[in-house]
Parts: C-alpha cells; structure tokens; sequence
C-alpha cells in the first residue's frame, strides 16, 4: 500500500487514540454530597429493615452501606438510588429470612425514591455515556460484505451458531415456514463450507462480555498490534483471488476502467464520493476525498492499473479507524452540557448496526443526508422496513444466541454412559438442542408475536431426532425423519405439555447448565436471573469450594436441595441463594439432558416448589412459568434491558432505568410484541441522545 496512504490510516488512528484517552479521562465518579432533599423521613425504615447488612455497625461485607448521610444526600448518587429501587422491586432485600416491610411500606419507598433518581440522573448530566469502540468480527464481516455488496462472505464465523439451507427467512412475510432446514456449529467443518473470499485469515473472535454481549465498547479496544492486523487484512480482502467481478456486486461501478475519453479525475471524485460515504456512514470530508483522489491519480501516473489502485484506496478504506470505529461526535463546546441529540448520520448508523449488524443502506444515508430520519414518521417507517429486511437475520444470528448463552452448551459433554442417547455416531445431540430456542425467538421476531411466547409458547420447532429425546415431553414426530446429521430438518409442532417448549424449559438450558454427572441448580437459578430477570448474581467467594458431581459418603439418601443446604451455611452467601435457588430448583425435574422426571436415582422424590420474588408460590416448572407471566412486565424490562444493553453496546447505568419503566409501560399498552419492544426501545432518550 502505497506511505502516503497509509499515513493517512496512521493520522486517523492517532487521532482517535487522542479521543479515546480524551473520553476516558472526562468520566468522573459521582460522590455523595451534603444537602438534606427532605427524604430524611426514609432514614429511619432502613435503619429498622437494612442496617444489619447495609448499617455503619454491620459485620457483612456488603458492597451498599447507608448511613443517615448516604440516604439523606440520594439525589446526589444515581447509582445508589437504583440500587435500592431495583432491590425493593424485586424483594431481594430484605432477605426471606428477615424482618419484612409490608406490602403498603415497600411500595412507598419506592415510590418516594422514583422521584430522587430522576433528580439524580439529572444533576449528573443524564445519560451514560456509549462508548467508542471497533466493530467486533460479526459486524465487519457484515461492514465488508455490505459495502462490496459481495455475494459470498469475507471469512467463516464459528459465532454464527445456525446457517440456513435454503431462504426459510422472510420477515417480509409476517411468517415462519411449518418446516425449515438449518446446519449448526458443532457439526464440524463441513457447515463451515460456504462461498468465502480465499486466503482471507479472520481476526481473533470477539469473546462475549461477562454479563454482557461482545459488541460492548470496553470489550473492543484495538491495539496497535491489531491495527496492523487490519491493514494487512483489508489488503487481504481486495487481492484475495475471489476478490472478482462475479463475487463483488460494486464491480462495474467502482473497481472497473472508465473509457478513455472521460476525465479521470472528476470520475475517480465521482466514484470515492458514494463509497466513502457508505464506508464512513456520514458525507466524506473535501480534505479525505482530496487525499484519496491525489493517491489514485499518483498511482496511475506511476503506471498501476485502474482497477489495482481503487482495490488499493478499498483496503485503506477498510482499515481506516472511520471505518473500523463506532463513536458520537460530542461538540466540544457543550461537552459539559449534557445529553444531546444524537445527529441524523449516527442515528443512522444505530439503527443499521443494532438490527443489522452493518453499515447503514443508502436509503438510511439519503434520509440521513435530507436531515429527515429523525422526524418521527420517517423514522417510524425505517423501523418497519428494517424489521422486514432479510439483514434482519444477522440480528437473529446475533442477539439470542449471546442472551441466552447458548454458546455454553458446545462443551457441554454428559457422562456417555449415564446419557447414551445424548450421542449418537461422532456427534452429540447438543447440535438438534441449541436450535429449537433459536428457532423459536426467530419466529416471535418474524411473526410480531407477544414476547411471553418466549416464556410459555404455545409451538416450538424440533426435529425429528429431538423430539425423540424429549421422551414424555416430545410430541409425535413428523414424517421427516432424516437429515440427521448434514441437513436438519424442524418442523412447526404444538406444544401440547407446558413442561416443554419455551427459552426456559428446553433441552438446551438444561443441558448447558448441568454438569457431566448431575444438574447444578446453582447455576439454573444464576441462568434464569441473568438471562430472564436480568439481575445476574455476584460472583461466589474464592474460597468457597463446589458441590461435588457425586454424592459424598453419608449422602447417598439425600436430595440435591438437602446436600446443598448442607454445603451452603456461609451468611455473606445467603442473599444470593435466596434469590437464585428457587429458580435452579424449580428446574430440579429435568435431568442433565432435559428429560423430565419424578425422582432422583435413590428414589427420593424431587421437590421443585419455591416462591418467586416472594409474592409467587410456585410448585413445579410449569406454576414458574405462570408466575413468570403474571408479573410479565418485570420480564418485559429485564428483556427490554438485554435489548438496549446489545443496541448501545454499553453497560446500562441510572438513566436507562426510567427509560426501561418507560419502555416497558408502553409495550404493555400494546399487548407485550416484540416490534413494540423494538420500536420502543430506537424510541427511548438513551438510544436517541449521546453525552
């Protein structure tokens, strides 16, 4: 690549390292202050409720300590203040085992504290800021396929948990097919085989974050070594040899001879004006524009080709940190000042990289360019027309795999001896497991069904060979029984037992959340709480050793729920499990592979009963289930939180909790879809504003 080019890459790489640093410096924690806000009256209720865990006095080793100074100055820590309101909401606190407040107590603490977190968000300047970061590996495989408009894509994606035989998905449509044919991961390389750009090397794979997705911004940091890294890998992508007229949809256009009697200048200007802007997702600059078209007229001069030098000015585009990076534009002069509006270019490219996991289209960059995007029936119509485009796909391919973890379950290996029917030749049945949920959150997307079909559906998709698994929880299998192994085939079944089917109770989340010998309630319950309720536990104490797989002498009568309350006798334990051990137990009647049952293998029956959020009593999977959708605004937020969470990219901080009550008020009123939930969080200041 020609040292002026690359210099040029250099500059915007040193600039955007003054921009990081510059970021990372204006974050200033929030301290607690001295003014009295006339809430004082709530001193005395915690002092009577929390103070033997949370009190100045307290020997627990809490992370929250409120003293009369603390609850007194609330409007002075937005943090602090959610903490609370999400603790009483969700009756985490005070334990089960403590004195509790009445119903008509708590709903007053929360009601008084709604109001201070809204003055606290405010003297803190609003919104939390989202990140700059670079694209993870699944959006520039998108950016480049986009952006070339090539027919195959750049490099293989292991992330990509299910690839499609056949076009089964048109959210155009309104409806999923009865039967469609996918290929998944673990079936080896041979689903890996599809078209590809030859002797292109992916980049490292973007891991996800804990709790979180791997598009979050402090994940996706890009080292000097990685910078390198993406230079030579845009080189890769223009000199790969399928790099052709056949493969590259922007052939003719862009990469072609012009005829001789045109001005090579004015045509060269002509074609990096539209690509640099589809690159960049905003108007290229005069000065950039000028530095691209000075290097291709320098090239020609020197006696490259026509097509060599723009493949060249396409591999720096490519590596080029415009290119790479996702960032606001903050006006420095109002940097203290608070949220603003996101401008119509960066709305752009929200909408495009959330539900895309791409560049924005032309249409998205024209109405950007019109100043019209953000006027609320054009914006209303893109939501549509983005959520009836094939890309959607990308956004399936993304999001539920990484919510409900399902990368877990690839190393998921159940004793063979104990679970024969979980193998069968060289493969596992973790393969027909992992896609039934996918499947499933692919047509209440597709069809705009209610998101509680996520919890208690009333249809599921399976094979043939899953539906044999299941056992007393499978339906009868269809006619088609093969494509066991290279293709599989799903079709479209009733659930006609509620012990099944839903993203809950599926052989998947049972598989991937037991162990080789037995389940591990533990870590059902920490799954449900991350993943459906989104509070996800703190991290066990270092030094507190697991439950063994097999029972220990002594133990061999006992049930798993008496083994653990023998093994859990730690107080700075005791929160935690008060709050995630019903919903592990609740599970108890599925086995490591999700088969149901009645009794442990010592015959003593399985005891699945609990009380959610201490209101609900529940005493099977199916009376979980009921709870769940009884108070299904609270997994509306949870879910609405997963959401906006993965479309900013970002940890979610005080703000985005008045967005979320917000959020999820107006996607009740519209009978729970999720196009609503979608709509509603691209509606919300969070996603509309930048600090």
């Amino acid at each position: 690549m020609n040292s002026s080019l690359i210099s040029h890459v250099a500059t915007r790489t040193a600039w955007l390292w003054c921009a990081i640093v510059h970021l990372q410096a204006s974050i200033v924690d929030g301290e607690v202050q001295g003014a009295n806000n006339g809430y004082s009256h709530l001193a005395p209720a915690f002092k009577t409720y929390c103070a033997s865990c949370h009190g100045p006095d307290s020997t627990m080793e809490g992370d929250i300590l409120l003293t009369d100074q603390t609850i007194a100055n609330l409007e002075e820590n937005a943090d602090l203040t959610r903490k609370l309101i999400e603790a009483l909401d969700s009756r985490a606190m005070p334990p089960e085992d403590e004195e509790q407040p009445a119903d008509e107590l708590r709903s007053e603490w929360i009601k008084a504290l709604r109001p201070v977190l809204h003055a606290a968000v405010a003297k803190s300047l609003g919104t939390t800021r989202t990140p700059m970061r670079r694209m993870n590996r699944f959006q520039y495989n998108n950016a480049v396929t986009d952006l070339f408009q090539l027919n195959c894509i750049v490099f293989t994606l292991p992330e990509r948990a299910m690839r499609v035989h056949g076009d089964y998905f048109n959210p155009a449509s309104g409806k999923m097919p009865y039967e469609v044919t996918v290929g998944n991961r673990p079936l080896g390389k041979s689903q890996m085989i599809e078209p590809r750009l030859g002797g292109v090397a992916a980049f490292p794979q973007d891991l996800r974050a804990e709790h979180g997705y791997d598009n979050q911004g402090d994940h996706l940091s890009l080292s000097p070594l990685l910078m390198e890294s993406f230079l030579k890998l845009g080189e890769s992508i223009t000199q790969s040899p399928d790099f052709v007229p056949q493969r590259v949809g922007i052939w003719n256009s862009f990469f072609a001879a012009p005829s001789d009697d045109v001005d090579l200048e004015a045509e060269i200007r002509s074609r990096l004006m539209p690509f640099l802007t589809k690159a960049f997702r905003r108007p290229v600059d005069a000065k950039s524009l000028d530095r691209y078209t000075q290097f291709a007229l320098h090239e020609l001069k020197a006696g490259a080709s026509f097509t060599d030098t723009m493949k060249a000015i396409a591999a720096a585009a490519i590596a080029s940190p415009r290119f790479l990076y996702l960032y606001d534009r903050i006006d420095a002069d109002n940097e203290d000042a608070g949220p603003q509006p996101i401008d119509d270019f960066e709305l752009a490219s929200r909408l495009s990289f959330f539900l895309w996991g791409s560049l924005p289209d032309e249409t998205l960059l024209t109405l950007a360019a019109e100043g019209r995007l953000s006027q609320p029936d054009v914006l209303s119509q893109q939501i549509d027309r983005l959520l009836k485009d094939k890309k959607l796909k990308r956004f399936c391919d993304s999001f539920p795999t990484q919510w409900l973890q399902l990368d877990r379950i690839v190393s998921s290996v159940p004793n063979r001896e104990r679970f024969p029917d979980f193998y069968f030749s060289k493969y596992r049945l973790s393969m027909h497991m992992m896609l039934e949920p996918l499947l499933l959150f692919e047509t209440v997307l597709i069809e705009n069904q209610p998101i509680t079909q996520l919890i208690d559906p009333d249809f599921t998709y399976r094979s043939a060979l899953l539906e044999k698994a299941y056992g007393d929880l499978g339906n009868t299998p269809g006619k088609s029984t093969g494509g066991n192994v290279t293709v599989l085939t799903y079709q479209r079944q009733p659930v006609s037992d509620r012990r099944s089917g839903g993203v809950i109770t599926n052989a998947a989340v049972m598989t991937m959340t037991s162990g080789p010998e037995r389940t591990q309630p533990i870590t059902r319950g920490a799954w449900m709480a991350s993943v459906i309720f989104n509070d996800p536990p703190e991290p066990p104490p270092a030094n507190v050793p697991p439950l063994p797989e097999k029972p220990q002498q002594g133990e061999e009568n006992l049930t798993l729920r008496e083994r653990l309350a023998m093994h859990r006798e730690r107080a700075d334990c005791r929160g935690c499990h008060e709050q995630i051990d019903p919903l592990g137990f609740a599970l108890e009647n599925y086995d490591p592979i999700g088969v149901w049952r009645e009794k442990y293998e010592n015959g003593r029956e399985i005891d699945a009963s609990g009380v959610l959020f201490q209101q609900h009593s529940f005493a099977n999977a199916v009376e979980l289930k009921d709870a769940i959708i009884a108070d299904k605004d609270r997994f509306c937020r949870a879910l609405a939180g997963h959401l906006l969470s993965f479309a900013l990219a970002r940890e979610l901080g005080p703000s985005d909790t008045i967005a979320l009550d917000e959020i999820t008020a107006k996607v009740a009123a519209e009978d729970d879809k999720i196009h609503s939930l979608i709509r509603e969080i691209i509606l919300s200041p969070p996603f509309r504003t930048k600090s």
